[in-house]
């Protein structure tokens, strides 16, 4: 499956891609010139998954600049199986927490269920995250922004 991810910069295509070197740098993202064409190798984070995705990385010459176009042609993505199994504990902490009314023996372990379910939440569930291309786009972005050469003051 091919996707593309673009953006827009007031640059020129060599300026682009000058930008894209330093985002990738700071991404922790590879990027290969093989035969003229520019390759692009990204570090992602999806939910529980993280991975790895790649493709071609051109930039294009426009009227106010220049197009910035990943096409996104493999990934790779495996899930984080600590976090699944703390996934998996909260989910018997909130079972044992909401089974007690109805087995009153279980309540000596009710506030242990509790324990349980609310470190799932805050270990995992509140700090999931994504990052991907649209992302690292966005960074490549900020970065021809920052690195734009200032106009000089003209003293009247």
């Amino acid at each position: 499956m091919t996707s593309e991810h673009a953006v827009e910069l007031p640059e020129g295509p060599e300026e682009a891609l000058a930008a894209a070197g330093r985002a990738a740098e700071a991404w922790g993202a590879e990027i290969r010139r093989e035969s003229g064409r520019v390759r692009l190798a990204l570090p992602v984070v999806a939910g529980l998954r993280r991975g790895m995705v790649s493709g071609p990385l051109t930039a294009e010459p426009t009227r106010e600049g220049s197009r910035l176009v990943f096409r996104q042609e493999d990934s790779f993505y495996r899930v984080q199986p600590a976090s699944v199994v703390i996934l998996l504990l909260a989910v018997v902490g909130a079972v044992l927490t909401c089974l007690w009314p109805f087995f009153p023996r279980l309540i000596s372990v009710a506030p242990f269920g509790i324990i349980l379910a609310l470190c799932g939440w805050f270990l995992v569930i509140s700090r999931l995250r994504s990052s991907g291309p649209d992302d690292f786009l966005g960074t490549v972005g900020d970065y021809s922004r920052s690195h734009e050469p200032s106009e000089p003051d003209s003293a009247a």
